[in-house]
């Protein structure tokens, strides 16, 4: 707003609505990048808006991908709507899938972790937001308002220091100090105060303990000192709104405060000088399509007596030559003329009038007639008027042009790298995709030919073992054909008796003499 002296101040509501903006966009991007982690899976078989059947059953489309750019442009106005687009992305996933399948388990657990994320935003932004930028030693920097500190015993461990994030019937959702700042929920007889003395505790002064310990001195350190985080982009985010909105006041101010300090020499006195005032209701300026500006002026067509007691509304055009201001002496009282003063209101023509200008001259009387003063209307169409005028909108022009062609350049700019993007992503997927099916495609060549393989070699161990078979029966018939020397089992050549035979007459006569001729039954 502008108030009555010209100054220019960004109201409050108007500074809160931007920092709100631009804080919940970022938030908002630590959860997207959390969401596209999930959401790899989810897209993993292609695109589902090429589908067929994909327009009869979803009626708003909406991904991953979507949402991003949704929250780079600034399009979400609350954390609801946020909510209500990641819900959409599962209903569609369900309708289009069916509830049972892997993509339905897929975006419900996507929708899980969102709602949980939003839960913890609400629960503490100044936590949600530094968990996810990790400066240093920020588990140390105190939250706005500042969490409960106590000591928390979880089961099979010691007291450790602690802050309580909430309180739930009879159990504390405690954020531990140390190097994890693990979550827990512990039950409110195992917490004590953090003014309790630690030797009534009797923990074991670990390593990870006295960590934990030093990290919290330097959260009290920074309680009792008042540091508070605050990121780059909160302060640079207000200077560029104050700056963005100033920038677009300073034009409407020059406007302005040039015809305000015009109209404080109204009043004065009326004396021969080369410089006045214009009014600025005199001149309207037209500037169409690059065209320079144009003087129009207008006589005066009536004509009346005015008496000198009125030199106030005397006016004069800006930058009147010497020469019209001196010329046509009078050397007696002239009849007192009518003038058509700058502040009466000129009738508007049928036509478009692209610029009226219409100024008065005034002159100082003669001694004899002090108080007698002469105003006439004429034309300024001199060069000097023009060119002022030109000069200035001219320059208005181009810097509202240069605004205008940096101000394209950063759009197409910004079009064409998301237009990038956005092909490169699908290249991306459309690449992944062919190297996924290239792969199936060998696999399953590779699982054919394997079992080909093995059938092969299947057949081929049958018919061996079958032909293995038939010799070894061959071999066995052909051996039970033969007689065989009873002393050392070689082929036997001589036969003894119904059983006995022998090789050698060696064989024999060792058979013999050792036991055969008790038992032989050869008649003799």
């Amino acid at each position: 707003m502008i108030d009555l002296f010209g100054l220019f101040f960004l109201p409050q509501s108007i500074k809160k609505k931007h920092s709100n903006k631009q804080e919940m966009g970022t938030y908002l991007r630590f959860i997207v990048s959390r969401m596209k982690e999930r959401a790899i899976d989810l897209n993993k078989k292609g695109k589902d808006s090429k589908h067929p059947m994909y327009r009869r059953l979803v009626h708003s489309a909406v991904d991953v991908p979507t949402i991003q750019e949704k929250v780079n442009e600034g399009k979400y106005r609350s954390y609801e709507e946020f909510k209500a687009d990641a819900q959409l992305l599962l209903h569609n996933t369900v309708i289009f899938y069916g509830a049972d399948s892997e993509q339905a388990d897929i975006a419900r657990m996507l929708y899980k972790d969102t709602c949980h994320e939003l839960d913890e935003l609400q629960l503490c932004k100044n936590c949600f937001y530094l968990s996810n930028a990790r400066p240093d030693n920020w588990f140390c920097y105190p939250c706005i308002p500042n969490h409960e500190l106590v000591w928390a015993k979880m089961k099979g461990f010691g007291f450790w220091p602690a802050k309580v994030m909430q309180k739930e019937d009879n159990q504390v959702d405690v954020r531990f100090f140390g190097h994890h700042h693990q979550r827990a929920w512990i039950p409110s007889e195992n917490i004590q105060d953090i003014t309790v003395n630690v030797h009534r505790l009797h923990v074991k002064r670990s390593m990870g303990w006295k960590k934990a310990c030093d990290e919290l001195e330097l959260h009290q350190r920074f309680l009792r000192e008042g540091r508070f985080w605050k990121s780059k982009n909160e302060d640079r985010g207000e200077e560029e709104a104050e700056s963005s909105i100033s920038s677009t006041s300073n034009e409407q101010l020059k406007v302005t405060q040039e015809p305000r300090a015009k109209k404080g020499r109204r009043n004065q006195s009326v004396e021969p000088k080369k410089e006045v005032s214009c009014p600025p209701h005199s001149v309207q300026v037209a500037m169409e399509r690059g065209k320079s500006l144009k003087v129009r002026s207008r006589q005066s067509s009536n004509v009346r007596q005015v008496k000198a007691q009125s030199p106030d509304s005397c006016r004069c055009g800006p930058l009147l030559d010497q020469h019209t201001s001196a010329q046509s002496p009078s050397p007696e009282p002239e009849p007192e003329t009518e003038a058509v003063s700058s502040s009466q209101e000129i009738p508007t023509m049928p036509q478009p009038i692209e610029k009226v200008s219409v100024s008065t001259q005034t002159k100082k009387l003669s001694a004899s007639s002090p108080r007698m003063l002469h105003r006439s209307t004429q034309t300024t169409t001199d060069g000097v008027c023009q060119s002022m005028c030109h000069d200035k909108y001219t320059k208005i022009f181009n810097d509202f042009k240069d605004r205008m062609k940096s101000d394209h350049k950063r759009e197409t700019e910004r079009v064409v790298r998301e237009a990038l993007e956005k092909l490169r992503s699908e290249m991306e997927e459309e690449k992944r995709q062919a190297v996924n099916k290239a792969v199936a495609n060998v696999q399953g060549e590779m699982d054919r030919k394997c079992k080909q393989v093995k059938e092969k070699c299947k057949e081929e161990f049958v018919e061996e073992i079958k032909k293995l078979a038939t010799q070894h029966k061959q071999l066995i018939s052909q051996t039970k054909k033969k007689q065989w020397c009873y002393n050392c089992e070689e082929e036997a050549m001589y036969h003894c008796c119904w059983n006995t035979s022998y090789c050698s007459i060696k064989c024999q006569q060792e058979h013999w003499h050792a036991e055969h001729k008790r038992t032989c039954r050869r008649k003799r």
